[in-house]
């Protein structure tokens, strides 16, 4: 039991958790939840191209910090709802703020 905690402190030490994933908030509409796109590339299995595919992830954000268009990372967690199985572990960038303020601008050119 203790060996485990053990291991677990120093993944978190390390800088990284197992299982992690980066990807770009694309709804933040709900409450304390975030709907999360991860893009990745994957080799079709017939002809050997490269294709692009997407996996949507329900992501629990309990202190509301990411926007519509931040790159956050998040993690496997418990399940906390019928499709929320993720949690925010940080915010990598803000760009939420970015394309609110190039929307504003392109108004005002109107």
């Amino acid at each position: 039991m203790a060996a485990t905690v053990k291991k677990k402190i120093a993944v978190k030490q390390a800088g990284g958790l197992s299982g992690t994933r980066q990807g770009v908030v694309e709804s933040d509409s709900r409450s304390t939840s975030r709907r999360v796109v991860v893009n990745y590339m994957a080799m079709h299995p017939k002809y050997g191209k490269f294709v692009r595919q997407r996996t949507i992830l329900q992501v629990h954000d309990e202190n509301n910090l990411s926007h519509t268009g931040d790159v956050v990372e998040v993690a496997p967690c418990r399940p906390l709802s019928k499709s929320k199985r993720w949690t925010l572990v940080r915010v990598v960038e803000k760009r939420g703020q970015q394309a609110a303020a190039l929307k504003s601008v392109t108004e005002l050119q109107k």
